[in-house]
């Protein structure tokens, strides 16, 4: 099985993972603007996200190697690798284990370190969504609202829901599956990977996600990483301030 994907542009390949609960939408503005500038760009849906399959299988391992078929697929090689939150700890370990077909990493506000569970509220909104009643995005969102306060989150979450026949709403996501191994999306880098390329890592000032203690660990796992915060931004840094974030992202590739 093939990851779905949008293909933009011509040039060196530039590849994009989104993150949990996420899909390859969140990445098509900025992913237009580097497609303009001579890069060929592919926006990926990791699996049980977007319009690619589901699957019981769920974890880093599993991710990097979807990403690796998609890349003999497309025969893609020294691509630009950029992945967000849950994409950026695919993107890490994709590129310790590939690190042949990578020429440089860009990781958008996750550290490599395990963090606890904290979509609960999340999933149980998306949880309580029942479309046998529900029959508009606005019905959605009052459900959802009770769960989730942010509009901004509430709106990221809504992406996810398409018409799966003209009279019924339902969600791209397999959600059954991402609640029962919402546990691996928290997991670590392993402890002795190392990549020696050049790499960026973008954190949103208003975000903790990247912490001051992570600056050590990150340079231990990657030795050439410059650590670049993005002001104005919490955790969708690059829907926050896609300005900075392009920039920062611009000058890293030169």
């Amino acid at each position: 099985m093939i990851l779905h994907s949008n293909i933009l542009g011509q040039g060196q390949p530039f590849v994009f993972l989104h993150g949990f609960l996420g899909m390859s939408d969140n990445w098509k503005t900025l992913g237009t603007k580097f497609s303009e500038v001579g890069y060929e760009v592919h926006l990926l849906d990791q699996r049980n996200h977007g319009r690619s399959f589901h699957s019981d299988a769920f974890n880093y391992e599993v991710m990097v190697e979807d990403l690796k078929h998609y890349c003999d697929e497309h025969q893609l090689k020294d691509i630009i690798l950029l992945g967000h939150s849950m994409g950026g700890k695919t993107a890490m370990l994709f590129a310790v284990e590939y690190p042949e077909l990578v020429s440089k990493l860009i990781v958008a506000d996750i550290s490599p370190r395990f963090y606890p569970i904290h979509h609960d509220a999340i999933l149980n909104g998306l949880s309580a969504l029942d479309f046998k009643t529900i029959k508009s995005r606005g019905e959605a969102d009052d459900i959802l609202k009770r769960y989730v306060s942010d509009f901004g989150t509430r709106q990221f979450l809504l992406k996810n829901l398409y018409w799966k026949t003209k009279d019924e709403l339902a969600l791209r996501l397999n959600l059954e599956v991402l609640k029962d191994t919402v546990s691996e999306v928290g997991e670590a880098l392993p402890i002795h990977s190392k990549f020696d390329k050049d790499t960026l890592f973008l954190r949103g000032d208003r975000s903790e996600y990247i912490a001051l203690s992570d600056e050590a660990l990150i340079t231990s796992h990657f030795p050439k990483a410059q650590i670049v915060t993005i002001s104005n931004a919490g955790h969708w840094l690059h829907a926050e301030n896609p300005t900075d974030f392009y920039d920062e992202v611009s000058k890293f590739l030169g």
